[in-house]
């Protein structure tokens, strides 16, 4: 099959995590056997950003790590959707995209265009911000994509779309994976962006002010840190480390004994059962984390086996340091999340539900792209 993907980013993770997700779905397709086409804004915040802040060598840096993947940078106003859309199958287009191309899209689907179009949400926005989601038209959408069922049941609730899939995010273990010839050289290390306020008191409860008290060497990885957060790392005793590309993040966590997860708010309060793709992805590379709390409600974890979670800062500093001074326990821990994450969370596995989607909606070619992997 074809697949055409409109996306922000293909390639650039800067502050763009969806990117982790995609390329691993993108490869995970081509291996299989389907042709993959992407295309992304040739002025996109997330590799305009890169090229402003890292240089032409970090890009360079991204492309040799992933050489079968490419997009094709477009401007909206020059778009020819008629070539971009020849011979595709399914088209997905992500939500970090255009009013107007969803518009344009919508209208080539109504008209009798011969593909599946699905619309890919993995934000908070359906929740927090719905008249900005109410702004793109999926009425002539085949369906959605939620990287969560609350999500999910968001856009059936407000009636944006008659069909909704739940499709979670997931690692791509190509990439992620276990590197235990790599020498540790620290305690903890957290990977992820300060949050634009979204969750600056939790990173001070149950990161800054645990490993502050512990003294442990910790490092921590992201952008979009403003000055106060980058003080309050240092006067906590943490290195920041600035932006880190994505497909180093396994060596990064290799060096490490634990990590954390620090969920945003808005996912806490709003949207229970979503973690960030960083969970699957540091347990996919055999690391314990320890988490701060959010409701695991769709069950895609056994907590407190493949992770600990606990309820406040206190909680996370006892667990940190008992994971420290239980090299035994720790390593269990680790062998178990990453048993769960091959076992469901992997990208093969989320081309699966996706190929079953298609199967569902006829896609010709589906049913026996599925069961060449079954």
């Amino acid at each position: 099959m074809r697949f055409v993907l409109f996306v922000h980013s293909l390639l650039s993770d800067w502050n763009h995590g969806n990117a982790h997700f995609l390329r691993g779905i993108a490869t995970e397709l081509q291996e299989r056997g389907h042709e993959v086409r992407a295309f992304e804004p040739a002025q996109g915040w997330s590799r305009r950003n890169l090229l402003e802040m890292h240089g032409a060598e970090a890009w360079t840096g991204i492309r040799a790590a992933f050489p079968g993947l490419c997009s094709d940078e477009y401007d909206l106003g020059t778009l020819d959707l008629a070539a971009a859309l020849d011979g595709a199958d399914v088209v997905i287009v992500h939500e970090w995209n255009e009013p107007d191309l969803i518009r344009r899209l919508g209208r080539v689907r109504a008209a009798g265009g011969g593909f599946k179009l699905l619309f890919h949400d993995t934000h908070h926005r359906s929740v927090t911000q719905p008249a900005e989601m109410a702004r793109y038209d999926l009425s002539a959408f085949d369906g959605v994509l939620a990287f969560g069922e609350a999500v999910r049941q968001r856009y059936l609730e407000q009636g944006w779309a008659r069909q909704v899939w739940t499709w979670h995010e997931a690692a791509d273990t190509r990439l992620f994976k276990p590197l235990p010839a790599v020498e540790k050289t620290g305690d903890l290390v957290w990977i992820g962006n300060w949050g634009d306020d979204e969750r600056t008191a939790e990173l001070h409860e149950f990161l800054l002010g645990p490993v502050g008290q512990l003294r442990l060497r910790a490092d921590v990885h992201g952008v979009r840190y403003p000055e106060e957060g980058r003080l309050a790392l240092a006067a906590a005793g943490i290195r920041y480390r600035g932006w880190l590309p994505n497909h180093q993040a396994p060596e990064v966590f290799a060096r490490h004994r634990l990590t954390v997860h620090v969920p945003r708010r808005p996912y806490v309060r709003a949207l229970p059962g979503i973690p960030t793709i960083r969970v699957f992805e540091a347990l996919a590379c055999g690391i314990p984390l320890v988490s701060a709390p959010w409701d695991d409600a769709e069950g895609l974890f056994r907590v407190g086996r493949d992770l600990r979670m606990v309820r406040d800062g206190a909680g996370m500093r006892a667990a940190l340091k008992d994971l420290l001074n239980d090299p035994a326990a720790a390593a269990e821990q680790a062998r178990v999340g990453l048993e769960t994450v091959r076992s469901r969370h992997t990208c093969a596995h989320r081309v699966d539900e996706l190929l079953g989607i298609c199967a569902a909606l006829g896609v010709p070619g589906s049913f026996l792209s599925l069961a060449e992997v079954s």
